[in-house]
């Protein structure tokens, strides 16, 4: 448990450069779930995530020496910005080496603030062995993202701002990646008021620390593969684990559909834009991995917005198809004039808007005379849907669904 002085410190040595982000009442989210949710905004930080915290509390923590030859970090993204802004405030130098894959928003954005970055490896674990050899041999200083007591008391004081805002809260739900931000929250709200039960929050794609929580010994995972990038780290720091056990009431996972419908419903119903790992803890909340009681009152950290746009359009897309807004249909006609307005006036008739249409009559597929329509529609939901199937079959049409 990393001591509350350690955290309150923190809090004084951040506070003139951090935002202390609304901690703000979700209320069609809380009439879903039949809780009063309250989400502590980390996406509206100034580089868009919790991490500015812990890495400029580290960074203030180094001696003036070791703060000149420069800093170096690895980094997913968000620690990749966090230590970025924290150099250029001080002044000094700032490599970043994040996993080739990083989504380039977080690329550009690390950029842009004044840092070098090294593209290397598959993922954050090979990141983060190739940025420790490059620290040895250019005598960096090395920031983790993480396994680092000043970075958590950082991350801590995010708890500190929770418990200020909202009054007796009953739960608090934090996503999980290497653990720093569990740690430092955890070890904050244990000590301020021991009732508040703390779930933390693991992608279903990258369960290391959960798998661990619940065996109570350290255990890798073998790969990592999940749209929470943010959270996707595959080995587990022992010291952090220890936190968790220690302060920490139960671990849960929660996988990729979960999270894109979460990121769907924070950006369509709370007008919120948040990654995947900061969608977490929302998911874990919205599909009740855990018990909760009615009318509890739960915070859930939004640890970060910097999503890709490419990644958000896919998930916007998907989601619309699985909550019947939209219908992607294969369909087979004769191939001769008049055909294709007819179907079209079928659509018309059923108050269904065509999107998208793309009309095939070379495939080897097909049989001769036949075409092939491939048409996108907006629809109002299941019952939409199903009359449209219904006007379909009693036309006589051969039609398949996509998704």
């Amino acid at each position: 448990m990393i001591p509350l002085s350690e955290i309150i410190q923190a809090k004084r040595q951040i506070s003139h450069i951090i935002t202390n982000t609304p901690c703000a009442l979700a209320p069609l989210l809380s009439e879903e779930v039949g809780a009063q949710v309250y989400l502590k905004k980390e996406n509206l930080q100034i580089t868009g995530a919790y991490k500015l915290r812990g890495a400029y509390n580290k960074i203030a923590s180094l001696s003036e020496a070791e703060r000149q030859k420069g800093v170096i970090a690895a980094s997913a993204g968000n620690h990749a910005q966090g230590v970025g802004y924290s150099a250029r405030s001080f002044g000094i130098s700032a490599t970043i080496v994040m996993p080739e894959a990083t989504p380039l928003l977080k690329v550009s954005g690390t950029k842009a603030l004044g840092a070098e970055v090294i593209l290397h490896g598959d993922n954050y674990d090979e990141a983060y062995a190739y940025a420790l050899t490059y620290a040895k041999e250019h005598g960096l200083t090395f920031i983790h993202p993480f396994e680092d007591e000043k970075v958590i008391a950082g991350q801590g004081t995010i708890a500190l701002e929770m418990i200020d805002e909202i009054n007796d809260l009953d739960i608090v739900v934090i996503p999980i990646g290497g653990g720093g931000l569990i740690s430092g929250m955890a070890s904050a709200i244990k000590q301020i008021d021991p009732k508040i039960k703390i779930i933390g929050v693991n992608a279903a794609g990258a369960p290391a620390m959960c798998t661990s929580f619940h065996a109570k010994k350290a255990i890798n995972s073998k790969s990592v593969r999940t749209i929470a990038d943010g959270i996707a780290v595959r080995d587990v720091s022992a010291s952090n684990l220890e936190h968790i056990l220690e302060c920490v009431d139960e671990v849960v996972t929660v996988d990729e559909e979960e999270i894109a419908a979460a990121i769907l419903f924070l950006l369509e119903r709370q007008k919120l834009v948040v990654e995947g790992g900061g969608a977490a803890s929302v998911a874990a909340i919205m599909h009740q991995k855990f018990p909760f009681e009615k009318d509890a009152k739960i915070g859930a950290v939004l640890s970060g917005g910097n999503i890709d746009v490419q990644m958000l359009s896919i998930i916007i897309e998907k989601g619309l198809i699985k909550s019947h807004r939209k219908m992607k249909l294969v369909i087979t006609l004769i191939d001769k004039p008049g055909s294709l307005m007819r179907l079209t006036d079928l659509f018309k008739n059923a108050n269904a808007n065509i999107i998208q249409i793309d009309y095939d009559r070379f495939s080897t597929k097909l049989s001769y005379g036949d075409a092939q329509i491939t048409i996108m529609l907006e629809t109002k939901g299941a019952e939409h849907q199903n009359e449209i199937r219904r006007l379909l079959n009693e036309a006589g049409y051969l039609f398949k669904e996509e998704v």
